[in-house]
């Protein structure tokens, strides 16, 4: 049970930090381009 609490806190997590860096880019870039502003983000 507390695996998948934190599965779920993880997986939002993730989401939210992809929807912000989309937001502020938008579309157009290359795969390395997102993944690197998830790491900022």
């Amino acid at each position: 049970m507390k695996i998948e609490i934190l599965e779920k806190e993880l997986t939002g997590k993730i989401i939210k930090s992809f929807y912000n860096v989309y937001n502020t880019l938008g579309f157009g870039f290359l795969e390395k381009v997102y993944e690197r502003a998830m790491v900022i983000d």
